[in-house]
């Protein structure tokens, strides 16, 4: 039987045209993976007339979302992000668990960027285009 292997994000890392940019996400604190693709329609009313299933297929991006730390002195997690957001470009990004997990795509910041000033934290979610790879 095998194991279900989980546990923190411990690097975010984007290769991008402005240069090589690394994130550090806040430990046990949970990150939503979502690696993009088709998904089917949920809609109870998708049916024809006489009963028959109907099905809507979708096609969504794949994206990760949690939260990473943020340095108020430095600001250097809002300078970066909002330079990366403010391109055109996407950049690759990584992301690795301590699980052993890594995953890797072709995306963009998306969403607010702002830190929160008690708890030292922001939330980062990247999204792009096609499927999140998994390389590890």
């Amino acid at each position: 039987m095998a194991n279900f292997v989980f546990g923190d994000c411990v690097e975010i890392t984007c290769q991008h045209v402005l240069g090589r940019f690394s994130y550090f996400p806040k430990a046990n604190e949970s990150f939503t993976i979502d690696k993009g693709g088709i998904r089917n329609n949920d809609d109870a009313n998708q049916l024809t007339a006489n009963g028959q299933l109907m099905i809507q297929k979708n096609r969504v991006r794949w994206y990760v979302e949690g939260p990473i730390a943020f340095d108020q002195i430095s600001d250097d997690q809002m300078t970066t992000l909002n330079k990366i957001t403010e391109s055109p470009i996407t950049g690759t990004w990584t992301f690795s668990f301590l699980s052993g997990g890594i995953y890797t795509g072709n995306g963009m910041p998306v969403g607010d960027l702002n830190g929160d000033s008690n708890s030292g934290q922001m939330t980062l979610k990247v999204a792009g285009g096609g499927i999140l790879a998994e390389i590890s």
